[in-house]
């Protein structure tokens, strides 16, 4: 069982590290789940985690304040309202699909923005 929740943390590591640079995957949900994971598996992994240099502090910011930093929040709000947007204009001309990548964004931001800014 530990070697299962070692596998399913470095899983949702790597996918929480690919969400920093594509804004659909929700980067500080997938390092919780890997810290996680790894508390209950690997004592050193998880302490490596915690005190990397960039990803500690994403895990570190929302467990201590439940909160994001305003860069964050800008960056994420606006690379999910572009992609979106871009794939309701290019990938179908189908009115409803394009209207679901509108609602998925709203849904987005609004999950995004209802975190307090971390200052």
């Amino acid at each position: 069982m530990k070697y299962l929740l070692i596998i399913l943390g470095s899983i949702s590591l790597v996918l929480g590290v690919i969400g920093i640079f594509l804004p659909l995957l929700p980067t500080t949900p997938l390092l919780l789940l890997s810290a996680a994971l790894y508390v209950r598996s690997s004592e050193k992994m998880y302490q490596w985690l915690i005190h990397h240099k960039y990803l500690g502090t994403y895990i570190r910011n929302f467990r201590e304040h439940r909160a994001i930093p305003l860069r964050a929040k800008i960056i994420s709000v606006s690379m999910v309202w572009i992609s979106l947007i871009y794939c309701s204009i290019t990938i179908s001309e189908n009115l409803w699909i394009k209207a679901m990548f509108i609602v998925l964004a709203i849904g987005i931001s609004w999950h995004i923005l209802s975190y307090k800014t971390l200052k």
